[in-house]
Order: structure tokens, then sequence, then C-alpha cells
């Protein structure tokens, strides 16, 4: 995990007394040992977990101040022989002042310490009649146990030998703040940040701390990783639920049980190459950063050796993260009607201002009684209700070739049928045998010869017959293509999939137009007989159609020839989006894909769908998606017609999301590939 930029985090609420400091750090040490076993690398407490929070003006009692002194220096001796990096909160004194504190400790040694800069001193908190404010500490240092620190809110913390694993620190109401000093950490370069916190709980503040976790992490491209206190703090006016929340660019990664009676390590492994692509990414950032005076240059790096890491690269820790195998799907069953509907609409709404600019009269679809062309037509339909305009303005074309079968023509016209528009057959097989004929193709003299010349004749007739019927029928070809096969060429250039007057698939990867169509059925979006037919058209293996079944009936299948779509997705999502390396796109798919019993699956995904792949598979899949996206297909994709973006996941029209040259080479991701795979060597 280390080598693909992975830093494990958790949030820590320890055992904890009132004021009781001995009680405190032996709960703090205690769970520092357990993040040691579970090879965590950074372990963020709750603020003033030494002291706890609510002990009013105890704060301000000498002998408590001395003996948080002391008990730092405890976990200080404690820490030589973990690998963890301890974020801990105390209130420590420099010259006059107490400051609410964190405190950065690793391998035996305090590397910083950081104040609060926003003090809240409403309602029921009162933290001004104890501590001085962190606002403008800057370049100080302070004296704890007789050595000097670094003290002030212009420090960063970074690992010399485990990039990416660089973090800053806020405590508590700092983050409630109009400007967080966390967002200049961020801007300093910290892809992590902490934040210890004490954070009463009332009703509706849980909901209140994610909201800024997760604003936190979206706007400052980073990690962020909450820890606020529990059980063991006082109640005499207050009570405590120990929330711990770590987010990564707005999206939960992990979260604590809250009212936990024990003491509880939340933890989840960060991907700080994803950050750093992110911020690479988004221009924004770097103009933010440039606008607040470029505070990578001020802000004071603490680097250190991390222990956590081994000395020859090869430790293997595993992986601690959710991966989804199904990166376009929406994956919160919270919002998912909510997400389908938002995806479907995209679509459909695109679709229908392309009608109304074009005033077009009719829409003319290629209804093959596969996946794509069902979802184009279950779009159109429901872009012809929004706007008033009858269904048989919709005119679908099934048009049987050499390997049409009869299940998927019987779905087409089924599915024409109960959508009620107007239907029409072209049997385009004499037309290609013609076609054949002058081209003095072997098919045409009698050989079973089903080259690629075969296969496109029949593409593009197709695509000539519905082109011509547009202009017959004024109105425009609807695209069935979609985002996968774009990403594989798998499409005939021109023709086919690949060409049409709108496309209004082309942001759709298969794997969405799958979940799409459950979710048409689920919602009931049309009658129970086009339901029905829906689902007999998932049933249906993917298949172009365009060679004779086998001997043994065997039917041309396109997953046998290009590899699983989910697979290809998964591998799309984490190349366009992220630019991931492909020997860490490996990596994640090995880990969401080895197991069909772990981790979360779509709600509502088929039982007898749910597969696993080996890392054998995995690796051979990648190879063959590497060599078509990079060094084959964007010739293809440089002439896309207009379709819509749908998800936030990527694109490839060349005009948005995705820019690339035609005649590029895929050496340099094959190499990184064989290198990282030693199966592959």
């Amino acid at each position: 995990m280390h080598s693909h930029g992975f830093v494990r985090v958790a949030t820590c609420t320890p055992c904890s007394r009132p004021a009781d400091v001995a009680y405190n750090t032996a709960g703090v040490i205690a769970e520092a040992k357990k993040a040691h076993a579970q090879n965590v690398d950074l372990v963020v407490y709750p603020e003033l977990t030494l002291s706890s929070y609510a002990i009013d003006d105890l704060l301000l009692q000498q002998a408590l101040l001395v003996r948080v002194e002391e008990a730092m220096g405890e976990v200080i001796e404690a820490s030589r022989d973990l690998s963890p990096v301890l974020v801990i909160g105390a209130p420590l004194k420099r010259g006059d002042k107490v400051y609410n504190c964190a405190a950065v400790i690793a391998n035996g040694e305090l590397l910083g310490v950081i104040p609060k800069s926003y003090l809240p001193n409403y309602r029921e908190f009162y933290e001004k009649r104890y501590f001085a404010h962190g606002r403008g500490c800057e370049d100080l240092w302070i004296a704890v146990n007789g050595e000097e620190v670094p003290f002030g809110t212009d420090v960063v913390f970074a690992a010399s030998n485990l990039p990416g694993f660089t973090f800053g620190v806020e405590i508590c109401e700092d983050f409630w703040a109009p400007n967080p000093p966390g967002t200049m950490a961020a801007l300093a370069g910290a892809q992590i940040l902490c934040n210890l916190s004490a954070s009463p709980i009332t009703i509706g503040r849980a909901d209140d701390r994610h909201l800024h976790c997760r604003s936190s992490s979206a706007r400052s491209i980073c990690a962020y990783v909450y820890s606020a206190s529990g059980h063991g703090e006082s109640t005499t006016d207050l009570a405590w639920d120990g929330q711990g929340v770590i987010y990564e660019l707005g999206g939960l990664m992990a979260e604590s049980t809250r009212f936990d009676l024990e003491p509880e390590l939340c933890v989840v492994d960060i991907d700080t190459q994803r950050i750093a692509a992110e911020r690479v990414r988004n221009q924004t950032f770097a103009d933010a950063a440039e606008a607040h005076g470029r505070p990578e240059d001020s802000y004071r790096r603490i680097v250190f050796d991390h222990a956590g890491v081994a000395e020859d690269g090869a430790l293997d820790k595993g992986l601690i993260r959710p991966v989804r195998r199904f990166p376009f799907v929406p994956n919160n069953a919270k919002t998912l009607d909510e997400d389908c509907y938002e995806a479907f609409n995209i679509q459909v709404d695109a679709l229908m201002r392309r009608i109304t600019a074009t005033h077009a009269k009719s829409l003319i679809i290629g209804i093959s009684g596969g996946l794509d062309s069902t979802h184009a037509l279950i779009v159109s339909a429901k872009a012809c209700d929004r706007l008033g305009m009858p269904r048989t303005a919709i005119r679908g074309y099934t048009m049987p070739g050499f390997a049409t079968s009869d299940s998927t023509k019987s779905n087409a016209w089924k599915l024409m049928e109960a959508m009620e528009i107007t239907a029409e057959e072209i049997d385009i097989k004499p037309a290609a045998t013609r076609m054949l004929e002058d081209m003095k193709h072997p098919f045409a003299g009698g050989e079973p010869v089903y080259d690629v010349t075969f296969e496109n004749v029949q593409a593009g007739l197709r695509t000539d017959y519905l082109f011509r019927l547009a202009g017959q029928h004024s109105g425009f070809v609807v695209g069935t293509g979609d985002l996968s096969e774009l990403a594989l060429g798998w499409c005939t250039y021109g023709v086919g999939d690949h060409m049409s007057h709108y496309g209004v698939n082309a942001g759709v990867p298969k794997t969405l137009i799958q979940y799409l169509i459950r979710w048409t059925i689920q919602t009931e979006q049309f009658s129970n007989v086009c339901s029905d037919v829906l689902g007999a058209v998932l049933d249906t293996e993917i298949s172009p159609e365009l060679v004779p079944a086998g001997e043994d009936g065997a039917i041309q299948s396109t997953e046998e020839r290009i590899g699983p779509y989910e697979l290809n997705d998964f591998f799309l999502h984490h190349t366009i989006r992220y630019g991931q390396r492909p020997s860490k796109v490996a990596f994640l798919a090995y880990h969401a894909w080895r197991n069909a019993q772990a981790g979360k699956w779509p709600d509502g995904f088929p039982e007898n769908r749910k597969n696993e792949y080996d890392l054998a598979t995995i690796a051979g899949w990648l190879e063959s998606f590497v060599k078509r996206f990079f060094a084959f297909s964007q010739f293809k994709r440089s002439a896309l017609p207009n379709g819509p973006k749908v998800s936030s996941q990527g694109a490839l029209s060349p005009r948005g999301d995705w820019r690339a040259p035609s005649d590029a080479v895929a050496d340099v991701w094959l190499e990184d590939l064989k290198a990282g795979l030693p199966s592959l060597k």
C-alpha cells in the first residue's frame, strides 16, 4: 500500500477521566500500541486528550499544567517503539499564556505544537476564559520538558520516506470558522488535515460535523481526519459521543461507532496519490495558493523519518479501504433513486434540447434488442413525453443481418411495440450480399470468411440506412454507442455505434446503462409489458451479432473478446478521472474484485452476477485495456458527435474531459504495469 501512495490513518477515542492525567496518558499509550499492531501511520486523538476538555477552571491549575507536560514526556518516550505518528491534545503554557494545543509526536520525538486559532466563547463554551488564541503565532518555538520545538499555525509535517504523507492540524472550532486555518495548511502542501475536537453532542450536531468534514476535504482537495471526545468526559452539563470520521475528496471513507463505552480506533487507508493528482488537475487550487501568498513558501515544513515504512519497502500491509467495484454506479443506498433519476434525466434533458434546437420532427434509432439501443430508446421516449411529442415521432428500425438472433430480434420488436413508437424492419442481408459481391469478398462466393470487412459491411449499411432515413423523415439519428465502447475503440469508425447526429449514450458506461435499465424497471418508469422486455434485454449476452453462431451454437461474445465490462469500466474510471498508473489500478482492482463475498455491491445487484477475478485475470485484461485505450482507439474519440457528460467520474469527448493525440503509443503504461506486477515480469 505504501508503494501506491496509501497512508493508513485512524481516529482514536481513548479511555479518559476528567483531569485524571495519569489515566488519560495510559489510555493514549494503550491505543497507540493497538494502532502500531494494525500498521497505522497516523493517529488523531480528541482535543485536550491528556487533561480532558470539560474541566473548566481546572485548566488554569498549575498542578494540572505541570502534570500534563510530564505526561507529554511519557507519551514521547513510549512512542520510541511505536510506528504511528501521534497527534494528541494538551493545554500547554508558553510564556504567560496557556494555549489549547495539538502536539505531534513520532518515534520518540516531539515534532511540533500547533495552537488552536479560534476559541469558542458562546453558549456552552467559555474557552477565552482559559486560553490564548493561536492566530498570528508564526515562526515561534515552545519549550516542552526543556526541549524547544516549532510552535505556531504555520507548520505542516512531512515524512521524508513516504511521499504524500504530509499533514496539517487544526483544532475543533477552527473548522467552524469562515476561514479555517486548515485550508491554509492544505494550500501549503498538507494532503491530510487532522482535527482534534471535543464537540459535545446535541441533536443534529453529528450531521453538522459530517457537513464540515466533507466540505473541508472537498474544497481543500485533501483527506480530513476528525476525532471528537467520547465517553469519559465530564457530563456536568454536556454529553459526548466520540464521533470519528474520515473523508477523502468529499467522500466518507470511514466512521466510528458513536456512544461506544470502549476505546476505539477507526482505521482506513488514504490515497495521497489520488489527492495529488486531483490538485494538479484543479488549477483553481493552485490559483488559490498563489492568491494567498504562496503558503508553501512561508510555512515551516517539519520533515521526519516515518518509522512505519519498511526499509526494503516490501512490507505488505494489505488495504483497509472501501474500493468501489462499480465507480460509475451510484453506491449510496439513501440517495440511490435520486442519483439514478439524475443520471437518466441528464440524458433526457440533453436530448430534449437537441430536439428543440433542430426542430426535429422525428428521432431515428436502430433497435438491435441489445443494451445500448434499448437505453437510447427509453431516453428518447421519456424526452418525447416531456416535450409533449407523440412517441410515434420515434422511428425505430430493426435491421437483421447475417448473425441476428431470433431472441434479440424478438426483443427489439417487443420493445418497439411496448413503447408505441413507429416500428419498421429493414433486412440488410441483400444489400450486404451485393456489397460483398461487388468487393469480391470470399463470403459472397460461399466461403465462411467472417473477417473485419464482413462485420463492417453490416455496421456501415445500418448506419447508412439510418442517416438516409433521418433525411427522409426530417429528423436526426440518436446514437447508441456508450462510453465503454469509446474507451476500448469497440466501434467501427464513421459508422455503427461510433457515428450519429447526437450520441445520447456517449457519457454513460456499460455498467451504468445496465443499472439505469434496472432502475427504470424498479421505479416503473414505463408499462409492465415494457419492463418485462427490459428485463429480457438485461439477461441477454452482450454481442455485436455480426458473425454467425458457430457449429456449437455459441454466439459472438463481446466480453470474451475485449474483457468484462465491469473490469474495463473500473480501469477506465481510475485512468481518466485520476490518471492512476496501471500498476496501481491493478492493485485497486485486485482488492475490489478478488472476493465476491467481501465489500459492498450496488443496491439490488443480481446475486448470479456477483463475479470475482484473480490477479492474473485482472492483469491480463488490464494490459488489453491499456493497449486499446492509449495506442489504438483515440482516433475514433477525436471524431465523436456531440453527446452529454453524465458522470463526474469522467467522459471522453475531445471537446470536454479528454484530449489526447491519435497517434500516441502505450509503452509507458505497459512498462509500468509489467514492472509493478511480478506475474507479468
